[in-house]
């Protein structure tokens, strides 16, 4: 089984090859557009940009295209990080996942809804370069408990565990 994650992202990459090693899936990244946002502000837009990544991966010939997002998702209790996941099969089977939600601090909220990425508003916050790359707003924010790599492991599981039921 030859599957792409549409990012070359290497906490997204990481999150697939972890969960899907005991099967013997070849994983490889791949740079396609999510075709949304660069910094997608719903759920919506988040999910959407997550199956755009997962169909261009298939169209790329590979049998299972998995799409990973982060977002933002503004609501009155504050702006929260969401994160959610597609994956496509090149018969055009689709699944989805959603990950865990926190809420950022208003420091950053508010540079996020003025404009700025978060990604590029946590390395200015941390004083690191690429914490999209490793530990994500999330591992900054619960003290390295969960990376940005853990939580899309966990959609991913969601995401292979629905495809494996239907696969029986």
């Amino acid at each position: 089984m030859k599957i792409a994650v549409g990012s070359k992202n290497p906490a997204k990459v990481n999150a697939v090859r972890e969960v899907v090693q005991s099967l013997g899936w070849e994983v490889q990244g791949v740079d396609v557009p999510s075709k949304v946002s660069a910094q997608p502000f719903t759920d919506s837009e988040t999910r959407k940009g997550a199956f755009n990544r997962a169909k261009a991966c298939v169209a790329l010939g590979y049998d299972l295209g998995i799409g990973l997002e982060g977002g933002v998702e503004d609501t009155e209790e504050g702006l929260f990080l969401c994160n959610w996941g597609a994956l496509v099969t090149k018969d055009e089977e689709t699944y989805f996942a959603s990950g865990a939600k926190i809420v950022l601090p208003e420091e950053i909220s508010t540079k996020v809804r003025a404009g700025s990425e978060l990604g590029d508003v946590m390395a200015a916050y941390t004083d690191q370069k690429d914490v999209r790359k490793k530990e994500g707003a999330v591992g900054i924010f619960t003290s390295g408990r969960i990376t940005r790599s853990d939580m899309f492991a966990h959609i991913v599981n969601l995401l292979i565990g629905q495809f494996e039921c239907n696969h029986k």
